[in-house]
């Protein structure tokens, strides 16, 4: 995986796992494996054992392991494992970039850009997306066709809650039953992984970016999505809007091309092959007319 920051950081990581994923999806007895590691039944076993008190020792191996700073949390003791995963940030730890005229990330993550067709495609490595596949709402689907599909995937260094990352009215969630593949960026050499992993979504209608779709994918292991508002409402940008349990986990923004501009350098780093590191808070995309472009 290549990874960059924003200040032009660049960072090796070697990641064990994605070689053994790499090797296992070359082979047909691999790919049986994983098919059954990413059913319902393995998810709901590692749910067990990791809410036991038992995994909580694990907690601290883990923080260490990943470069986690404990300060930074609320809490300093946790009664398990996915405790200590879901665990609270302190306030002011993270900024919102405030205005309404400023999209922000709302989770930390490795981010990618990708511009949709008129066709409604956008292709992630090996796998070709269309929206109304990932929707399985093909009106729905077309009102973002020429837009943004922003794909934030969080690994295990980062803060698994998230906000809204504009303020507005949500609609109803609409849940997607799925696998629970792994979502680090080799499985989509294989397999379409956001369109076929277990996903929940909701639209924001927003006064300066139009419709926005945001989108929480489920992965590997438990792949718990746990959002707190469930029916229509009004939000406030930067409200948290939820957590994911246990696992891998991704959040994707899909966006409007005539309300929304995604950071240029979230768009080139992604062309030259990069995730880019970003922070819950920090601006991804700007309005195109900071009047309110978005109102109907």
């Amino acid at each position: 995986m290549k990874i960059i920051d924003r200040k032009g950081n660049e960072y090796n990581e070697t990641d064990r796992l994605s070689d053994m994923l790499k090797r296992a999806n070359e082979n047909a007895a691999g790919r049986l494996l994983l098919k059954a590691a990413a059913s319902p039944l393995v998810s709901k076993a590692s749910a067990c054992a990791l809410s036991s008190r038992f995994s909580a020792s694990f907690a601290q191996s883990y923080a260490d392991k990943y470069g986690i700073d404990m300060f930074d949390f609320e809490k300093s003791s946790y009664d398990s494992f996915n405790d200590f995963f879901t665990r609270k940030i302190k306030p002011g730890r993270r900024f919102i970039q405030p205005g309404e005229d400023i999209l922000v990330s709302p989770c930390d993550g490795k981010a990618t850009a990708y511009e949709i067709s008129k066709t409604d495609i956008f292709v992630i490595k090996n796998s070709v997306y269309s929206v109304a596949s990932l929707l399985r709402d093909k009106k729905l689907s077309e009102r973002f066709a020429g837009g943004y599909a922003v794909i934030l995937r969080l690994t295990p260094d980062d803060y698994h809650r998230y906000i809204y990352p504009a303020g507005g009215f949500k609609s109803h969630n609409r849940r997607i039953s799925g696998a629970l593949n792994s979502v680090r960026p080799i499985t989509n050499e294989f397999v379409p992984v956001y369109k076929e992993n277990s996903r929940e979504y909701c639209m924001l209608r927003t006064k300066c970016f139009g419709d926005i779709i945001q989108m929480e994918i489920g992965a590997a292991l438990v792949g718990k999505i746990n959002n707190y508002e469930r029916g229509c409402a009004a939000v406030i940008k930067g409200a948290e809007k939820g957590r994911f349990e246990f696992g891998g986990s991704t959040v994707i923004l899909l966006l409007q091309s005539e309300y929304a501009e995604v950071c240029g350098d979230l768009l080139e780093n992604t062309r030259l092959g990069y995730e880019t590191k970003v922070k819950l808070g920090e601006i991804i995309a700007n309005a195109k007319n900071k009047n309110g472009a978005g109102e109907e």
